[in-house]
């Protein structure tokens, strides 16, 4: 029999997993890592990639409509909803692929099984051939997390779909509800609003996309609307009536009323749950807490050798955390001093029509922070680039310190927004204060040029507004 010992053993091979994997065997470790369904996890295979492949169709078909606009002529403008599905599994089973390329090319050891931890150092995976078992110093757990379901909403595939069933349409809702207004809810309410649907939403804090600045979450409910939304804000479904062939009835509360409406389709994106079962996780000693587990900064479990990263370890609950994190623990088990992630460094992005993105603290934490803040706002109708491209609808928002020009957060809405973060995110990471961002030459035209006027309206100075 081969040996089966190593020196690293990751458990899970999504974004958080295979980065691991990946970047332990570059610092010289023997690694494993087990998988019970899909390389590349529910991120590639079910979550990140497929939906931006499918939102992207939409953005086309958005786009073809208006083609009079950009003095282009287009008739007879349809879609297929078989081939939007089609190409979005395409392009996740392409990079499903690549990551048992990368696998082989770091020589990881993939098991695909589920696996257990029967005591510390300890991995049993149950394949197909049977029970293998693994022996390990350090163990990653990299299980990630799985749709939360409330007591008579569960998804069925039929009427009620979760985003598995959403992301293989098997036909295009007519008078369609999405319960939940988080990233998960909005982007597929966008999708299939965009291709016809009679779409609402609804949401039981008081507005849509609660995490983002409160600005930004009314800019976003105002162009949803507007585009033939229909939201439904500090409401809760509390019931629903399924009649097979026939469609769904919703008993929806709201200011203490409860109404009925009818509907042939619900998608229920209600919040996600920690895949913490059935790994042995209890009898370790390992602390649970509202189904993710507990870890220090640098992800450990205070199991000696257990360490857990990405969704299973808590908010946020996204994909280039769990890298990071994974990046992180692989460089401390190999004897490294990485520092820790900071949570308010990672941006959210929300790939809906508009797009919206955000870093740092909204300008209501920051004042719930005790910061004496100034605030910077830039719309994109005074953006040149913008204009040019016919994507003049969009706003973004930046947060300082009003001592030490600290930038504490900023919040984008409007096209391309999920690519114009990044440029926060790096001036945070290098701790750039308001003067250096107002003495940064930005490039013309650009959408990125509103990034600087955005800091320099914080403190007076903008020029296009």
């Amino acid at each position: 029999m081969a040996d089966q010992s190593f020196d690293v053993i990751v458990i899970g091979a999504g974004p958080g997993g295979y980065v691991a994997a990946i970047r332990a065997s570059q610092l010289g470790l023997k690694v494993a890592i087990v998988e019970r369904e899909n390389l590349g996890g529910i991120c590639l295979n079910w979550g990140c990639i497929p939906t931006k492949a499918m939102l992207r169709s939409a953005e086309v078909f958005h786009l073809m409509h208006r083609a009079k606009e950009f003095g282009l002529g287009a008739t007879g403008i349809s879609y297929d909803l078989p081939a939007v599905v089609a190409r979005s599994r395409a392009v996740a089973k392409q990079l499903s692929g690549g990551i048992g390329f990368l696998m082989k090319k770091n020589k990881v050891t993939v098991f695909m099984g589920a696996a257990t931890i029967p005591a510390r150092g300890q991995v049993a995976v149950k394949t197909d051939k049977g029970t293998e078992e693994l022996t390990a110093k350090s163990i990653i757990l990299a299980t990630g997390a799985r749709a939360r379901e409330l007591p008579g909403l569960e998804a069925d595939g039929d009427l009620v779909w979760s985003y598995r069933h959403a992301l293989v349409a098997s036909r295009m809702p007519k008078r369609l509800l999405v319960i939940g207004s988080g990233a998960i809810g909005i982007e597929f309410a966008s999708f299939f609003n965009t291709l016809g649907a009679d779409t609402t939403v609804v949401e039981v804090m008081d507005r849509i996309l609660p995490v983002e600045d409160a600005e930004i979450s009314a800019f976003a409910k105002k162009s949803f609307v507007k585009q033939g939304m229909k939201i439904l804000e500090k409401a809760a479904v509390k019931k629903l009536d399924r009649k097979p062939g026939q469609g769904v009835t919703a008993h929806i509360e709201q200011a203490g009323q409860v109404t009925t409406q009818d509907f042939d389709t619900v998608i229920s994106a209600v919040g996600i749950v920690g895949n913490v079962e059935n790994l042995g996780l209890e009898a370790l000693g390992v602390k649970i807490d509202r189904s993710h587990v507990v870890t220090d900064a640098y992800c450990r479990t205070g199991v000696e050798g257990l360490y857990a990263i990405g969704d299973i370890a808590g908010a946020p609950w996204l994909a280039h955390k769990a890298s990071h994190e994974g990046v992180m623990v692989a460089e401390l088990i190999a004897g490294g001093h990485p520092h820790p992630i900071k949570p308010n460094s990672i941006a959210g992005c929300t790939y809906c029509q508009p797009q919206i993105a955000s870093v740092g603290l909204t300008e209501e934490k920051a004042k719930a922070a005790g910061h004496q803040v100034k605030v910077g706002r830039f719309p994109f109708i005074g953006n040149g680039k913008a204009i040019a491209l016919g994507e003049a609808e969009g706003m973004i928002k930046t947060v300082f310190d009003a001592g030490t020009g600290e930038l504490l957060g900023a919040h984008m809405v409007g096209a391309e927004v999920t690519e114009l973060i990044q440029g926060y995110i790096v001036g945070r990471s290098l701790e750039t204060t308001e003067a250096e961002l107002i003495e940064t030459v930005f490039p013309h035209p650009t959408l990125s040029e509103m990034m600087h006027e955005a800091v320099l309206d914080a403190y007076g100075r903008a020029i296009h507004i």
